[in-house]
């Protein structure tokens, strides 16, 4: 399919064009049928067109379509704010900003952390993505496609192994880069924040060692650094918890927050402790979108879905099903490797083969996948991670039948 009038910058992951969907299944402008396991890269953990949402958001467009909360506040904007401190599992009362998206949220979180250190520098994760906009896309681990022909990006930005049970990298590797960083590269006291995902999404769905996120709250306390935690694609039930980094014992400075915080509505969320979020004067923060009240009522909406008791239920029986279906792949087929992730967060490592790369490999399943029906999407530095991000909600069927679609698809690819 060809899209006139579109940049061709745009990546398009599959050549299709999507007509209405229903919780985690989809159907093309052609009527052809698909199960959705990429949720809109993250976005839909509630599935398409849950129906609290959307009369949530019918009766608010009823009433008010929007209001720039900086000029005029709306109670929509003001019940997200409660209702977040309410949310987020942390000590402390919660300060917000609501934003369009999530890289607005983290170049607004580097806002505030920079103006509440008066430092500049900032310490990200090799394989991490926090953005696509200009200081965003310095954070990110990744040169290709994200920085390619852009030359000097806003800084200045460090880079450091990200130590995983999912990758190769230890927590005494990553401590001895940071140590190393301190010694070679500048002071403690000209780096403003460490940015970090307790669980990293466009890396390959892998999860923060949780030995050396200890390390690193104890390292931003000892130098009054913010610790901020990325949970735009990891956040808002992924991983069978409202959020992943309750999963390493440690609370974050600022939170970032985004992709299912409204189901499928642009908001997103840079949250934490007042005396970052409060750094700047007023009218340092803002933006005449931020805070819809549309899309501020399916906020509101998600989280009172959301309890913590409906998403480990959910979580779990998803787990199940991608243990079981991974351990069965990786019998029948030699390119299929390791499970990454936690929850029903997942991801499955395609290996070289002597026949292609597990990302040459990846690439044919997409295509077999769609034309299976299944629709799949790629992470991973090497583009050979398999991320599965179906609705939490998905009916218990409707996820059978996508393993076994995306199944048949890798019998086709192998003799």
């Amino acid at each position: 399919m060809d899209f006139p009038h579109v940049s061709a910058s745009l990546g398009i992951v599959h050549p299709l064009c999507v007509e209405h969907g229903r919780n985690a299944e989809l159907w093309d402008e052609d009527g052809r049928h698909y199960v959705d396991f990429i949720g809109g890269i993250g976005v839909l953990n509630l599935g398409h067109g849950h129906p609290a949402v959307v009369d949530a958001v019918k009766a608010q467009v009823d009433r008010l379509m929007h209001s720039a909360f900086n000029a005029l506040p709306h109670r929509g904007y003001l019940e997200v704010a409660q209702a977040l401190d309410a949310f987020v599992p942390v000590s402390y009362p919660l300060s917000c900003m609501l934003t369009n998206c999530g890289a607005e949220a983290t170049e607004n979180a580097l806002k505030v952390a920079r103006a509440a250190t008066g430092r500049q520098a900032v310490i990200a994760f090799d394989d991490g993505f926090h953005g696509r906009t200009l200081a965003a896309l310095n954070l990110n681990g990744k040169v290709k496609p994200y920085k390619t022909g852009l030359g000097s990006l806003p800084g200045p930005v460090y880079h450091l192994p990200f130590p995983s049970r999912d990758n190769d990298v230890s927590t005494e590797q990553a401590i001895h880069a940071l140590d190393r960083l301190l010694e070679v590269e500048l002071p403690a006291d000209e780096i403003a924040a460490i940015i970090v995902e307790p669980v990293q999404g466009e890396g390959g769905f892998r999860l923060l060692d949780a030995t050396f996120a200890a390390h690193l709250r104890e390292f931003c306390d000892r130098h009054g650094m913010a610790l901020i935690f990325d949970e735009i694609q990891s956040g808002f039930g992924r991983t069978g918890r409202r959020f992943a980094f309750t999963h390493l014992g440690v609370e974050p400075d600022l939170l970032l927050m985004g992709k299912s915080m409204a189901a499928g509505l642009p908001l997103a969320a840079v949250a934490g402790k007042s005396r970052f979020m409060d750094a700047l004067p007023k009218g340092g923060l803002g933006g005449t979108y931020s805070g819809n009240p549309v899309a501020c009522a399916a906020a509101r909406t998600v989280m009172e879905v959301m309890s913590e008791a409906r998403l480990a239920r959910w979580s779990e029986a998803q787990e199940s099903l991608i243990v079981a279906t991974h351990a069965r792949l990786k019998e029948r087929f030699p390119m299929v490797g390791a499970l990454t992730g936690v929850g029903a967060m997942r991801g499955i490592v395609f290996n070289d083969t002597a026949g292609a790369s597990g990302a040459e490999h990846l690439a044919a399943l997409l295509a077999a996948g769609r034309e299976a029906g299944v629709l799949l999407m790629p992470s991973g530095r090497r583009r050979n991670v398999l991320r599965l991000l179906a609705p939490l909600t998905a009916e218990p069927e409707v996820l059978r039948e996508g393993m076994a679609r995306l199944e048949r698809a890798l019998s086709t690819l192998t003799p």
